[in-house]
């Protein structure tokens, strides 16, 4: 059994750990409310660029661009954000795992034709490990998010993919929904990919710090409805599109634009869900600490107690002895 000593240097050791996640939760949780505002800023413009874009192509034969023609695949590139640091419990092992599943995906290609774009220390020490090609160094983009940053990668990408050096490029990152979900996205970057316009996630709690059991079920029934709704009257895609000055230059501005809108979007999704998922483990750290603290008191407490007992016992044999 340890002493006395060894457990009550143990408690303050506990809760000198207890004092730094809890300062770590509320650093993460003050980011998160800047990365939701962020959001809240980008996403509306972002979504009815992406809407407008897609569905314009959808219904327009004469739309043609060589950013939605789906080629055979013999270059692929991977856009992929994790954190700089870590203690976000699975946040980057999530994103490393499904880069790994692409990277299986595409072994049939070779590793001199996979190309990696980490946005990010993690994914960018990985990318080295497994002797993967490179894009660039993009770890500051990950802690300073910025406009500028996301249109060199995508202008570069965009050439790329235009001149033939890849043939499809894909966006690995998490998409933050609220602080209680971010999910694993893989996502196509180009070709365009139209047919995703219909089955995208409009969705997005981004005002809510808290995941709570009625605020998940009213989700899941505002769902139901929606679905059920579309059944019942699905519209159809608006076919009268009036194009000026030509299809061509509207089509040279607008792609573009929605392409260094996806990373971006991407980059902030990626952000604000590393501070989510910080935030949820330095409060279940802090909570473990709690009751590891409480364990050991109790446990100090008997042993003092113990000792106690033993000490009297030794003066009162002494004395019936003497």
């Amino acid at each position: 059994m340890p002493s006395l000593k060894e457990i009550k240097g143990r408690i303050a050791s506990v809760n000198s750990t207890r004092k730094i996640t809890s300062a770590m939760k509320m650093v993460a949780s003050s980011k998160l409310h800047h990365a939701q505002v962020a959001i809240e800023n980008m996403l509306p413009y972002s979504s009815m660029l992406e809407h407008i874009l897609k569905t314009f192509l959808a219904s327009e034969a004469d739309a043609n661009t060589v950013y939605n023609i789906v080629r055979p695949v013999k270059r692929v590139a991977l856009v992929v954000y994790s954190s700089n640091s870590s203690l976000c419990g699975g946040f980057n092992a999530n994103v490393i795992k499904m880069m790994q599943q692409a990277i299986d995906e595409y072994q049939y290609l070779g590793k001199e034709n996979i190309v990696v774009y980490p946005i990010g220390r993690k994914v960018a020490e990985k990318v080295t490990k497994l002797g993967l090609q490179s894009g660039g160094n993009f770890i500051a983009l990950a802690d300073k998010p910025n406009a500028q940053g996301c249109i060199d990668i995508a202008v570069e990408l965009g050439r790329k993919f235009r001149l033939g050096e890849f043939d499809r490029i894909e966006l690995i990152y998490h998409h933050f929904k609220s602080a209680g979900s971010q999910i694993l996205t893989r996502k196509t970057f180009y070709p365009i990919d139209i047919q995703s316009e219909l089955e995208a996630d409009h969705e997005r709690d981004l005002t809510s710090i808290a995941a709570t059991k009625e605020s998940v079920e009213y989700l899941r029934q505002r769902d139901k409805q929606q679905t059920r709704h579309e059944q019942v009257a699905a519209k159809p895609l608006n076919d009268n599109f009036i194009v000026e000055p030509s299809m061509d230059e509207v089509l040279g501005k607008l792609i573009p634009k929605l392409a260094h809108l996806m990373l971006y979007t991407a980059l902030l999704d990626s952000v604000a869900s590393e501070h989510a998922a910080r935030m949820v483990a330095m409060q279940t750290a802090t909570d473990n600490a709690d009751e590891l603290l409480r364990e050991l008191r109790l446990q100090y407490n008997k042993s003092r107690q113990q000792a106690i007992t033993s000490e009297l016992l030794d003066i009162v044999g002494g004395t019936v002895n003497n």
